[in-house]
């Protein structure tokens, strides 16, 4: 009996049967619930869609602000520039100004070295003449001048001669003239 009953089982058949059965129960839920799992995947792109059309008035007040901030910028920059181009014009006419004062400067200390030499010659000749007349003679004339120039003459001349023209002053007169000349170099830093 035992091998009757192997004989009559089918071989693979029920097997095939529920396999078969649970591949259709399969696709009957992919297709019942797949059609809804579609819908609500693409459920979420159709409200970005429409918030991105709902901003496209906000975007584009962004995108004018942004070019007009550019514009401002693009005029702010050419403002600095001709600025610039400005101040190196200004620079260069001051270095131009610079040059021909320091020309003039030196040009003025030549004529001043010329002016300071003529009158250091026309001193020095002066003070020869002075100290070349008769004491007596210089000692009137002396007394004539303002006590501080007369000062600064006989200080350039040789003592004995300033000697001569002090003693043939009035006192009063020796007497203004020496304090004059002692005073001169008081204030200057001593050795």
């Amino acid at each position: 009996m035992t091998r009757r009953k192997a004989d009559r089982r089918p071989k693979g058949g029920v097997l095939a049967v529920i396999s078969l059965l649970m591949i259709g129960s399969a696709a009957i839920r992919l297709g019942l619930e797949a059609g809804p799992a579609l819908a609500k995947t693409a459920e979420p792109y159709a409200p970005k869609v429409k918030h991105a059309q709902a901003d496209l008035p906000g975007a584009q007040v962004l995108l004018t602000e942004l070019l007009r901030r550019e514009e401002a910028l693009k005029k702010r920059e050419a403002t600095a520039l001709d600025k610039e181009k400005a101040l190196a014009i200004a620079d260069q006419a001051i270095e131009m100004r610079l040059v021909a004062l320091q020309e003039a400067e030196e040009a003025l200390r030549a004529t001043l070295a010329i002016a300071e030499k003529a009158a250091e010659t026309d001193l020095t000749r002066l003070t020869d003449v002075y100290q070349s007349m008769k004491p007596k003679d210089a000692a009137t004339l002396f007394e004539t001048m303002d006590p501080s120039f007369a000062a600064g003459f006989l200080s350039r001349m040789p003592p004995d001669a300033a000697a001569g023209v002090l003693a043939g002053l009035r006192p009063e007169a020796a007497y203004t003239i020496s304090v004059i000349m002692a005073g001169r170099n008081a204030a200057a830093p001593q050795e």
